[in-house]
């Protein structure tokens, strides 16, 4: 609570407000946005959402799945003070767009985010739905701010269960691309030989080395950094002495 009024908690540099002195780049017109969703939602959940009014607005840093996007949370509140935070996600274009003109998806990028989760899960995000920043440009898809998730890999390898919990993960993937696309033609491609799981298996190998180098990388840099910073500070105190 700031002044009587509920807030986001600042918890930099993962969650913050936006600095109002930011560039206008730097910012998003939240009720227009909000707006601009709710006509995306079924009419049964739309009229849920409109219990609710936005009190607060902060800038949220993602998974690696959204390195380098615009997110954001939204606080909302109901009559009766029962929070809802609505998770705002950049979406940018397909990475297959790179590979053929043909394969762009005419329309919002949000919509084309929200479509494909709605047909490969099962039972999607009640308040799953797409928006836009007018004055920017960006486009958004939104859902509800997962703030946990499934238990912790340590957990599960403390408890053996580990190859369970891969076979569980490899059958609800399979059963999310058997939703999007034709079962028969992707058992085809795959064949019954073993060429399709080696291929998955070398690449989970390959992705996880590039990882620790890219790791390495990173503490090496900060490292360059933090040296140079200490650096810079001498050479202020030598002067100012």
């Amino acid at each position: 609570m700031t002044g009587g009024e509920p807030r986001i908690a600042d918890k930099p540099p993962n969650i913050f407000h936006f600095d109002s002195k930011a560039d206008a780049k730097l910012k998003i017109d939240a009720d227009r946005a909000y707006e601009l969703y709710r006509a995306t939602l079924t009419p049964d959940r739309a009229i849920l959402f409109e219990r609710y009014q936005l009190r607060d607005l902060a800038f949220k840093a993602v998974g690696v799945g959204s390195v380098g996007t615009f997110c954001f949370v939204g606080l909302f509140l109901s009559g009766d003070d029962e929070p809802l935070f609505l998770q705002g996600k950049e979406a940018q274009s397909s990475v297959l767009e790179r590979l053929s003109a043909t394969l762009a998806y005419q329309g919002p990028q949000g919509r084309r985010v929200v479509e494909g989760q709605r047909m490969m899960q099962a039972a999607s995000d009640i308040f799953l739905g797409w928006t836009s920043d007018e004055a920017t440009g960006r486009q958004f898809y939104v859902r509800i701010l997962k703030n946990r998730r499934l238990g912790g890999v340590s957990e599960i390898t403390e408890q053996e269960a580990l190859s369970d919990y891969a076979r569980l993960c490899g059958r609800t993937l399979a059963r999310s691309h058997a939703r999007s696309g034709d079962p028969a033609v992707i058992a085809g491609y795959m064949g019954k030989s073993g060429t399709f799981d080696d291929a998955l298996a070398s690449f989970a190998l390959a992705y996880a080395d590039q990882t620790i180098t890219d790791h390495s990388a990173l503490l090496k840099a900060k490292g360059h950094a933090a040296k140079g910073g200490q650096s810079a500070k001498t050479k202020g105190e030598q002067r100012s002495a």
